[in-house]
């Protein structure tokens, strides 16, 4: 056990953890964000993806040492307000059907964005081929983050 320091949404946590366990179960068990999902375990589906300093990772395989000193943010993180242009666009789409994968699949669509305005279809599958929705919603995961990238190009709030 070591006591560890996380900066997580712009606070700051101290937990007494193995510094091998996975950080998704801090996130989860210890600090009580629950957005972050458990689908696989071993970084194939993306449920578990969260930012560091502001690029994509998997949660669950991601040994919580690696942690300490980066900013991470979670789903919970990603606006106050649901008003990121990647939310508004994915409630604009109807893109959930179960839901269960969402907050992986936001997370990663933010990463995108965070680089790319004006993501090609192309990019956008090379940028979100990590994670797996089991209903298939990837169309409408596609229009949602062009629908985003218009929001982000034209300054728009709505």
């Amino acid at each position: 056990m070591a006591e560890l320091t996380l900066t997580i949404n712009g606070q700051t946590h101290k937990v007494d953890v193995d510094p091998q366990m996975p950080l998704l179960w801090v996130i989860r068990d210890f600090i009580g964000l629950k957005g972050t999902k458990f689908g696989c375990g071993i970084a194939q589906c993306g449920a578990c993806t969260v930012h560091f300093d502001g690029e994509p990772i998997r949660s669950c395989s991601y040994p919580v040492a690696g942690a300490v000193g980066k900013k991470i943010t979670t789903i919970e993180g990603i606006s106050e307000h649901i008003d990121h242009p990647i939310q508004k666009a994915w409630i604009a789409q109807q893109v959930p059907q179960c839901g269960y994968c969402q907050s992986g699949q936001i997370m990663s669509a933010a990463a995108l964005l965070n680089h790319n305005h004006t993501p090609t279809d192309a990019d956008i599958d090379a940028a979100m081929s990590g994670n797996i929705c089991r209903c298939g919603t990837y169309q409408r995961i596609r229009r949602a983050i062009h629908q985003a990238a218009d929001l982000i190009n034209n300054n728009k709030t709505a």
